[in-house]
């Protein structure tokens, strides 16, 4: 059974489907979301807020003040991929070789929505912060805000975010106290040795084979050096080397990521790849250098917060409308601002998954039904959360 708040959005879904389109017409890739910034900060303004704007560089932050009592935050993502956009849909994109292929426009609708019902209708008192980041796809605009000062500028208590799933039926929830989205690193593996021509190829070293043998090797870290009952991910995802057909290259690179929900798995794969490349390096004769950059920690849910999140979940669709789903090996960088505040990321489901709803494809259609459903679950959480604290 829907709630009153969902009916009330109902009744504004022509209006939040125009303001998705629009989004979708004009994305900006991280950090350079200035038209979507404009579009956000003029319709805050209309509902009564006085955004604060150049957080983290485009981030902009809207607060609503009902005096003294708790202060929440609900964080949405701001920006589109580097995708030239295939869906056949009459709001496609009108930026070639970028696209909102995620759903961020979508996910900025709901929360936009939720500001504009929470300033309209009283509740409880304190403060709900109505944070729009920048650079989520890759570009750490979450730590970007909170190093320009977003929670010393912004008194904040707990920090919750949603992201529609694809592979969820349309409306269902889920969340999990714990890991909810692995952590994400990538590495550089450089290989040098000495060139050859390909019919003398005992006159050189070959990088080659020594990065097909590295790439083999590095996939048994996850099936030999971790525990079968640990998460782990070792990808390599590209391979340089050479130019011509009948020259033995004298350099290649190997580049790729990797996933891990824990710290202590995250230290075995770096130590581990080290370990492989100098033996790489001392069975073919070559110079191998690793380089490992530690990109987005876990997202990890707060026990008292996501059980909260859940329940207005539940309060939005129904009992019938929760999952209980495994942590994801993808990745959110939502994980900083879960470093810093006790929080919750919950997935809003899309519909099962088609070439049309795959998160980061080119035919990706975010599912307009679940608008109504996100802006009511924003709505149900601020004044759940804000309720059971003050009482």
């Amino acid at each position: 059974m829907k709630s009153a708040v969902t009916d009330y959005f109902d009744e504004q879904r022509s209006e939040l489907e125009s303001w998705r389109h629009e989004l979708h017409r004009h994305p900006e890739l991280a950090y350079k979301e200035f038209r979507t910034a404009d579009f956000i900060a003029e319709r805050l303004q209309a509902f009564g807020y006085q955004p604060v704007r150049g957080i983290g560089g485009t981030g902009l932050v809207a607060t609503l003040d009902r005096g003294d009592g708790p202060s929440i935050a609900l964080r949405t993502d701001m920006d589109a991929l580097p995708i030239l956009e295939e869906a056949d849909v009459p709001y496609a994109s009108e930026t070639e070789g970028v696209m909102h292929a995620c759903g961020h426009d979508g996910h900025m609708t709901m929360l936009l929505a939720a500001a504009r019902y929470l300033k309209e209708h009283d509740g409880p008192a304190g403060k709900v912060h109505f944070i729009f980041q920048p650079a989520e796809e890759g570009e750490a605009g979450a730590r970007a805000m909170i190093q320009d000062g977003l929670f010393r500028d912004f008194n904040i208590d707990e920090v919750y975010g949603l992201h529609n799933w694809p592979g969820l039926d349309t409306g269902v929830f889920a969340a999990r106290t714990g890991p909810q989205m692995a952590a994400f690193d990538v590495f550089e593996i450089a290989l040098h040795g000495q060139g050859s021509h390909a019919a003398m190829p005992h006159k050189g070293q070959d990088v080659l084979s020594a990065a097909a043998s590295l790439q083999m090797q590095l996939q048994n870290i996850v099936s030999r050096s971790m525990d079968p009952l640990d998460a782990g991910v070792v990808s390599v995802t590209q391979i340089q080397g050479g130019d011509t057909w009948n020259v033995l290259p004298a350099h290649a690179v190997l580049r790729g990521c990797t996933r891990h929900l824990s710290e202590a798995t995250q230290n075995l794969i770096e130590r581990r790849m080290q370990e492989i490349c100098d033996g790489i390096a001392s069975s073919f004769a070559l110079e191998v250098n690793l380089h490992y950059d530690r990109r987005y920690p876990a997202t990890v849910n707060t026990h008292q917060e996501t059980t909260m999140a859940l329940q207005a979940a539940r309060e939005t669709t129904g009992t019938d409308a929760l999952a209980d789903e495994l942590p994801s090996m993808a990745s959110e960088d939502f994980s900083f601002m879960l470093g810093e505040k006790p929080g919750c990321f919950i997935w809003l489901g899309t519909g099962l998954p088609d070439p049309g709803c795959v998160l980061h494809s080119p035919s990706y259609r975010f599912n307009d039904d679940v608008l109504t459903t996100g802006a009511s679950y924003w709505v149900n959480l601020a004044q759940r959360r804000l309720s059971a604290v003050s009482a």
